[in-house]
């Protein structure tokens, strides 16, 4: 299934009072562009760990956060008794200054609040606690980058979705430009005759039909046409059988490019350039929509 480059992943575990919380975030590259953002991968795990993300993930710039955070032995975060009972002596104090009573019922949820009373903080795995642990936080990294793919896939269709749509709008601005191709070398025929009926008294038939001949093989789009729709049906089949087909949509892309383009330039009529127009903006968003493709 085609994936987007653009993606998110998150997993968690439990390592004695640690809770490990591993993130994975990518956005479009050219290759795997691996940032490691923590501490808590030791350093002779570091190569190991941007070899699974590689494998898994191919393409993008993509950051791996790990993060640990002190709870309590049943998984609650625990309360700050210290800064509690001083956040409460200088409410009371307050309240006692004032004239008012203290509720402690109204107090206490109030209190809870306040800064640094659930003790949640972020911490630092020591060496001892990653090394008995090392397993278990692979495991959980293996986990966010499996929800990471499910997000690419999910996005991935998307985009195929989308592009699919552009490439049918290409071929139907086509179909539309090719009901003037007859009107069109009628009036190249019109243009040429006037031309040589205001500088020649008499025309030589023979050598008029020459220079039809000629301005036409000249303006001829059937190769163009033909090519542009065996590029969009290679493009196409490409999205639809390859896993990870970014790159190669690309290069497709720009093939279709020269023909719409070269279209454009032997026109030579106003309706068929509006359509070449049309065709060049679907062209430019896929190209935009393929650079978040794998």
């Amino acid at each position: 299934m085609v994936q987007s480059m653009t993606g998110y992943g998150k997993a968690e575990c439990i390592c004695g009072h640690n809770k490990i919380t591993i993130e994975v975030r990518s956005v479009n590259g050219k290759s795997a562009d691996i940032s490691l953002k923590s501490q808590l991968i030791p350093r002779d795990k570091e190569i190991e760990i941007r070899q699974l993300i590689a494998n898994k993930l191919t393409r993008g710039n993509i950051d791996l956060f790990a993060n640990s955070e002190n709870i309590t032995e049943n998984g609650v975060r625990g309360i700050n008794s210290e800064i509690f009972n001083s956040y409460l002596k200088q409410t009371e104090e307050i309240l006692s200054a004032s004239g008012h009573k203290a509720d402690i019922s109204h107090l206490v949820p109030a209190i809870l609040k306040l800064p640094d009373v659930i003790d949640n903080h972020k911490a630092d795995i020591d060496d001892t606690l990653r090394a008995e642990n090392w397993e278990k936080i692979k495991s959980t990294i293996l986990e966010a980058l499996e929800m990471h793919i499910e997000f690419r896939e999910t996005e991935g269709k998307k985009l195929v979705d989308d592009i699919l749509t552009r490439v049918a709008n290409i071929l139907e601005y086509l179909d539309l430009a090719s009901q003037f191709e007859e009107e069109r070398i009628l009036t190249v025929k019109e243009r040429l005759k006037s031309k040589i009926d205001e500088f020649v008294a008499q025309a030589d038939n023979n050598r008029f039909e020459q220079e039809i001949i000629y301005y036409l093989e000249k303006l001829d789009i059937t190769e163009e046409k033909v090519r542009l729709r065996q590029h969009c049906k290679y493009f196409t089949q490409t999205m639809e059988s390859e896993h990870q087909p970014g790159k190669k949509l690309g290069f497709i892309a720009q093939e279709m490019g020269r023909e719409i383009n070269t279209l454009g330039s032997k026109a030579n009529h106003a309706q068929i350039q509006k359509y070449v127009v049309q065709m060049k903006d679907e062209l430019e968003k896929i190209k935009e929509q393929l650079l978040n493709i794998v």
